[in-house]
């Protein structure tokens, strides 16, 4: 498993990552820089990986789709915290994440990742196990958006069980929540981790379906939403429901961690960044406003289908 599972999951992540930059392409009009890179021997992980980034677009203030492949020689506390017998192994690590920052206020910010571990203990089998997922963070909330994007993912995980889409609903909303603030980060969505029970080929298979999911959960609302005209005042609110987006990133995001834990290249483990954020003091948006119903009606766990 260990020669060929790699090599596929990788060639899979290399292409996904460039059918989604040719579409954020051709639907914003610029053009991304692709970063190839490669970790210097001397450093703690080995390895390579490709950073696309679009930036200053028409349509995305910034689109970022890293691919990396990584191997190190000791898992980080971040990627063990379920997985106890494996603390300490040697691991390899690839997959691919994304964050888009549209640049008009009634577009959400959007994130997606896929990814697979494998740890590679001494005198063992390797243990490999599937993580990633979706989630919508809008700024003006709008039903039909959300609706589609649970639509989405609930269908690409069809195929795999009943099951599958309420459990990494329900998942996705315990962990896109900041605590500090109990708030949610946005709609949700999915997210899935350490998952290995339907069996390697399965498994892989079911992340394939929500990878291949991701542009037809997305960009019909992109097209929906990118002509809606707004001023000064969305703007400001927009950058302002950002900085809530900093925070989780920077203090709850396990892949933040993992990849700084481990060594990881800095510029593209934040990549998700955005170009531009802001935070006030105590800000309360007028009762019933548009930017008042995000908190009421849309930043709380709720059934979206």
């Amino acid at each position: 498993m260990q020669d060929v599972a790699p090599s596929a999951v990788g060639d899979y992540l290399r292409g996904l990552q460039q059918r989604i930059m040719a579409a954020v392409e051709a639907a914003d009009g610029g053009a991304c820089m692709r970063d190839p890179w490669t970790k210097e021997p001397h450093e703690p992980l080995q390895g390579s990986g490709l950073t696309c980034i679009l930036e200053g677009g028409a349509l995305f203030e910034r689109a970022g789709c890293g691919f990396s492949q990584v191997r190190g020689p000791r898992l980080p506390p971040s990627a063990t915290q379920h997985r106890p017998d494996l603390a300490g192994a040697p691991f390899e690590a690839m997959g691919v994440s994304l964050v888009f920052h549209p640049r008009n206020p009634y577009v959400p910010t959007v994130h997606m990742n896929v990814r697979m571990l494998a740890a590679l203990p001494e005198g063992g089998e390797p243990v490999c196990w599937f993580g990633g997922g979706m989630d919508l963070t809008p700024y003006y909330g709008f039903e039909e958006d959300a609706q589609h994007f649970h639509r989405t993912c609930r269908d690409a995980l069809a195929p795999f069980g009943d099951d599958k889409y309420p459990r990494f609903k329900t998942w996705c909303d315990d962990y896109f929540h900041l605590r500090h603030r109990n708030e949610q980060r946005g709609v949700g969505g999915i997210f899935f981790d350490d998952f290995s029970e339907l069996g390697f080929a399965r498994s892989f298979e079911m992340l394939r379906a929500v990878g291949d999911g991701f542009l037809p959960a997305y960009l019909p609302i992109v097209e929906r939403r990118r002509d809606t005209p707004y001023g000064e005042a969305q703007r400001e609110f927009q950058l302002y429901r950002r900085g809530r987006y900093v925070e989780f990133n920077l203090v709850w995001d396990r892949g933040t961690h993992f990849g700084l834990q481990s060594g990881g290249r800095t510029e593209s483990i934040l990549l998700s960044m955005p170009p531009l954020a802001s935070w006030a003091y105590r800000q309360s948006p007028a009762p019933g406003s548009p930017e008042s119903r995000l908190y009421t009606d849309f930043l709380v766990r709720r059934e979206w289908l």
